[in-house]
């Protein structure tokens, strides 16, 4: 009779280990299939960007380059650009974007802030 309820308890005891393993494989499995998707309706010529400040964004979306001002003088940051960090002088960030599926080029006025480029993503954050 105690081999019956041991070996019971050792298959109440694998199961949620099962259950649990099964759900992070699922998991998995969708957001490897959110990644492909995303891939696929990504552009390779545009990069996202994102432009905001503590209480308001600007802009968030895909881009073809954005343009901006640091110590050195005005730059352009396009798709493929290398990583870096730098801090931004008073300035009009140029962003050359998709709205509503239609090419727009979009001014926003600084007095200053911090760009971020990595992997196709720049992040910009103002007034800080």
């Amino acid at each position: 009779m105690s081999d019956k309820s041991s070996s019971v308890d050792e298959q109440k005891a694998i199961n949620p280990q099962q259950a649990i393993s099964e759900s992070v494989e699922e998991k998995e499995q969708e957001k490897a299939a959110e990644d492909f998707e995303h891939e696929q309706k990504t552009d390779p010529n545009t990069m996202h960007v994102r432009v905001a400040a503590p209480f308001r964004e600007y802009y968030n979306g895909p881009a073809f380059s954005i343009s901006a001002v640091n110590n050195t003088g005005p730059f352009d940051i396009l798709p493929k650009h290398h990583n870096f960090i730098s801090l931004l002088n008073a300035c009009d960030i140029v962003i050359r974007g998709l709205v509503k599926q239609e090419q727009k080029t979009i001014k926003i006025a600084i007095s200053g802030g911090i760009m971020h480029v990595k992997a196709d993503e720049i992040i910009v954050f103002l007034d800080v």
